[in-house]
């Protein structure tokens, strides 16, 4: 039985880099709050700073990760809507309607929901599930960054820039690098 009138945001981060999980954010707000912005348009330190705010005055909220090994299994698409639809199934209060970012609704979600090519950047619910999850992917690639140092995590966050295609190149792939993603690149 859904909550009347509770609208959830869902949103994902980490569907791009070579390394790490990807992370979806669902997050059910009763007030809008100041600042909330798609999480790509933010600083790091504002970014930090809504998140405090958005988990604190959050009717819910929710993460949910999908592993390096899974994605390398199921594919980035599918490890997205698995990370979608674990975050989503994971509010505390459940949703009568779902702002989904993207173009595709979450399969097998027996919720209401919308799919909103660029919804980040003109969806608040959405803007803020952005924020929940960037902030928390970019924690986990932190903590990677303490266990696996040569490969400078903390700085790119796994995304495929030349310091990061470079590290891979000379101490190899990392336990926790994508390999389906690798296979283009010449390392």
């Amino acid at each position: 039985m859904s909550s009347k009138n509770l609208i959830a945001g869902v949103d994902e981060a980490g569907r791009g880099p070579l390394a790490g999980p990807v992370v979806a954010a669902a997050v059910i707000l009763e007030k809008g709050i100041t600042g909330v912005a798609d999480s790509k348009s933010l600083s790091a330190k504002k970014r930090e700073s809504l998140f405090s705010i958005i988990t604190k005055e959050a009717i819910s909220w929710k993460i949910s990760a999908i592993d390096h090994l899974t994605i390398d299994e199921i594919n980035i698409l599918q490890a997205t809507f698995k990370a979608m639809a674990s975050a989503v199934s994971g509010l505390a209060e459940k949703p009568s309607l779902v702002l989904v970012d993207g173009p595709y609704k979450i399969p097998n979600l027996n919720i209401e929901q919308s799919a909103h090519i660029k919804g980040d950047k003109t969806l608040y619910p959405i803007s803020a599930a952005s924020i929940i999850a960037k902030v928390s992917r970019d924690r986990i690639m932190e903590e990677y960054d303490r266990i696996y140092p040569a490969y400078g995590f903390a700085k790119h966050k796994g995304y495929p820039t030349k310091a990061h295609i470079e590290a891979i190149r000379m101490h190899g792939p990392s336990p926790i690098h994508r390999k389906s993603f690798l296979r283009n690149l010449i390392v």
